[in-house]
């Protein structure tokens, strides 16, 4: 028992790892597929959309990033709201992010089977579904440096492609390349309506859509307890996220926009799939299909890697079985993992049992889930700030821009975007079943007498602080 007590979860992310794996979480399959619908609602000014937004999130990423540098832990923000707001925000944190990435791997599983089909034509989806997990949860019980490996080379195919995408894409534009030597030019972007074609109205309605994008950044905080060097690694990560986004979904976008007149990207299928016939390259549709199918795979890989370093610290707070912090002789949160994937098999078979309407429920959580994530890392950052004396602040390594002006114009920018969702009808469910969990999960704190424990920990604390 002593002999378990003492692993640790190990070092095994290097800087390579992690600077790759934070480009890839900012480049889902949202950008290659779900691009369009963004650019059908505010038109070619979702580029404004897509660099406000990025703006945001650079502000999200460095209050984490201030947090993390200063205690690089497992759990990252669960634990961050755990120390700096209180043990039941901690806890709601933990299990409503595990939650979110538990959703967002299942449609991620379900989807491989979909992408899968292109080249196997009437094969059992399931089967590609089941073998996707069952490798996934392999890799991730390996080590944390397997884990590492496989999610570098995820996100090095995703760079490659949308790097080569931009690249054609400007000499299509300036150079004429695959339009017969005539020069495509900029004038997609003002012409079919002007630059706002819906207005100020259409890049509102755009912003949900946008940040939702956006998600995933945030799990380069949750490798803080497993990088070697999480102090160079983890500022050189976040601080390049604002420049990433602006190079791969506003240049990416850009290019989009200025070949194609934005009324037409959507109805003929993936803007990136257009772009790649244009040239002449006829395999476009499978190059883009096998980019698209290791984006779901780094999500489902990345969904398993956050969940069970989640449960591993939940487990550590007393706010989630024992057995989740028991670590294989590699330094893995064995057990977690392992009953994450149990999880994601039960959502493998819901998949055809249950009907699709049950399914948005599960994603108006994860969007809502989001976005409490987000507000979360602000909040805790305004209160770690608050408990640090002028001179541990002056000794700070790595702070949050123009604080805590920046926290504010985020957190304000974050109620704006549940406003929006409440707005529009086909998102309103989201900011009523995603409350309505917060408040089961509340419930069960208490009926599980989770706060006396807070305080049984905190007396312990205290009595071992004296005794020192």
């Amino acid at each position: 028992m002593q002999k378990n007590q003492e692993k640790t979860l190990q070092r095994g992310l290097k800087e390579r790892h992690i600077t790759l794996m934070s480009l890839g979480t900012a480049i889902g399959v949202g950008l290659f597929l779900g691009s369009a619908n963004a650019i059908q609602l505010a038109g070619p000014a979702v580029l404004l959309a897509y660099a406000f937004c990025g703006l945001i999130m650079f502000f999200i990423m460095r209050a984490l990033g201030e947090m993390a540098v200063s205690n690089p832990v497992s759990g990252s923000f669960s634990q961050y709201a755990h120390d700096y707001i209180s043990p039941l925000a901690g806890y709601i944190t933990g299990w409503n992010y595990w939650f979110l990435w538990v959703v967002t791997c299942m449609a991620e599983i379900t989807a491989v089977g979909v992408y899968m089909n292109f080249w196997f034509p009437n094969s059992p989806s399931w089967v590609w579904a089941l073998a996707t997990l069952v490798v996934m949860a392999s890799i991730n019980l390996i080590t944390v440096k397997a884990y590492g490996e496989f999610e570098f080379w995820f996100a090095l195919i995703k760079i490659v492609t949308i790097i080569g995408m931009i690249l054609i894409g400007f000499a299509m534009i300036f150079f004429g390349i695959g339009n017969g030597g005539v020069a495509i030019g900029l004038s997609n972007l003002w012409e079919n309506g002007g630059f706002f074609p819906h207005g100020i109205k259409g890049v509102t309605m755009s912003l949900q859509m946008v940040m939702y994008a956006y998600f995933g950044i945030e799990m380069i905080g949750i490798t803080a307890g497993e990088v070697k060097n999480p102090e160079k690694s983890l500022t050189k990560a976040i601080d390049s996220v604002f420049w990433r986004i602006l190079i791969f979904y506003v240049g990416a976008t850009f290019v989009i926009l200025s070949i194609y007149p934005w009324d037409q990207i959507g109805t003929l299928g993936s803007p990136f799939v257009m772009t790649f016939e244009k040239l002449g390259i006829r395999s476009a549709a499978g190059i883009i299909n096998f980019v698209v199918l290791t984006a779901a795979l780094s999500s489902c890989n990345g969904g398993i890697f956050s969940t069970s370093r989640m449960l591993y610290n939940l487990s550590k707070n007393d706010k989630a079985p024992k057995n989740f912090s028991k670590l294989t002789k590699s330094g893995i949160p064995g057990i977690a993992t392992v009953f994450t994937a149990a999880i994601l098999l039960v959502g493998v078979v819901l998949n055809y049992l249950v009907p699709a309407k049950v399914f948005i429920w599960f994603t108006s959580i994860a969007t809502f889930s989001a976005i409490w994530t987000w507000v979360v890392i602000l909040i805790s950052q305004l209160c770690f700030r608050k408990k640090l004396t002028l001179e541990q602040t002056n000794r700070l390594k790595f702070k949050l821009p123009l604080h805590p002006i920046s926290s504010y114009v985020a957190l304000a920018f974050l109620v704006f975007v549940v406003g929006l969702l409440a707005y529009n009808p086909d998102t309103r469910i989201a900011v009523i079943v995603g409350p309505l969990f917060i408040v089961v999960l509340t419930v069960i704190y208490y009926m599980m007498g989770m706060n006396k424990s807070n305080n049984e920990n905190s007396n312990q604390e205290k009595a071992q602080t004296k005794m020192s």
